[in-house]
């Protein structure tokens, strides 16, 4: 059986890149090249993207990839993958259905985890979170690198005011009237306003066993690339 969240995404597969678009102003696009980018300056010859839902991120790390480098989506909602799929890079993906709380991979197997725009949905509370990201933490190789794009807390009371006043009155009506999933667009910009601050996101990746976090904040804080890595000393 379905639960709430994989029900929500399973309804929202054809319209969901093109809400983001919209309700960002197409900045979304940009910010996942800057995480592509970081990935690809990471290196490895094994990569895999979590909760890659209809598959952007996992298209442009392939993209970016050398010749020999494995790129894996992870997502347990069947209909997200079958959509992510269907893009040109699809081919050269492997596709895996799981929760990312019990990954199907061995310990210290990636050199780099990426995951955009999902982080919110794995936050069902903060011991929630912890276990995913301990996940990636053990799947990837010592010295590996786990980049995580995600809507974060502008330090600014002004700007985060106008930011909370933005997403109440667009990501709800938008969202809802193009992809015709009230439920979804609801639970979606409920997350927004609640989420951590990249200072309380930092400190929740070093108690997963992050060793070092680097944070690159966008659009005045809105949104943030957390930049983690794993300890050369772990086995």
């Amino acid at each position: 059986m379905k639960n709430n969240i994989q029900e929500i995404f399973s309804e929202v597969p054809d319209t969901y890149e093109k809400i983001n678009h919209i309700l960002t102003f197409g900045l979304d696009v940009q910010w996942r090249k800057k995480l592509t980018k970081l990935a690809a300056n990471s290196g490895g010859d094994k990569w895999v993207d979590m909760c890659s839902g209809t598959g952007e991120t996992a298209a442009n790390l392939h993209r970016a990839s050398k010749n020999g480098t494995q790129v894996f989506a992870v997502d347990f909602t069947r209909e997200m993958l079958l959509k992510a799929a269907e893009k040109p890079e699809g081919k050269h993906i492997r596709f895996v259905i799981s929760d990312v709380k019990s990954l199907p991979f061995p310990d210290n197997q990636f050199d780099v985890v990426t995951i955009s725009f999902a982080t919110r949905n794995l936050n069902i509370n903060k011991e929630s979170l912890l276990k995913s990201f301990s996940e990636f933490h053990r799947i990837l190789k010592p010295g590996g690198r786990f980049l995580n794009l995600e809507t974060s807390q502008p330090k600014n009371r002004f700007i985060r005011s106008i930011f909370h006043f933005f997403v109440k009155l667009f990501v709800k009506p938008i969202g809802s009237k193009i992809s015709g999933s009230t439920k979804g667009y609801t639970y979606l910009s409920a997350t927004i306003p609640r989420f951590y601050n990249a200072e309380e996101l930092s400190k929740i990746l070093k108690e997963a066993g992050f060793a070092a976090v680097n944070v690159h904040s966008m659009m005045l804080g809105a949104a943030a690339i957390h930049e983690s890595f794993k300890s050369t000393s772990n086995n």
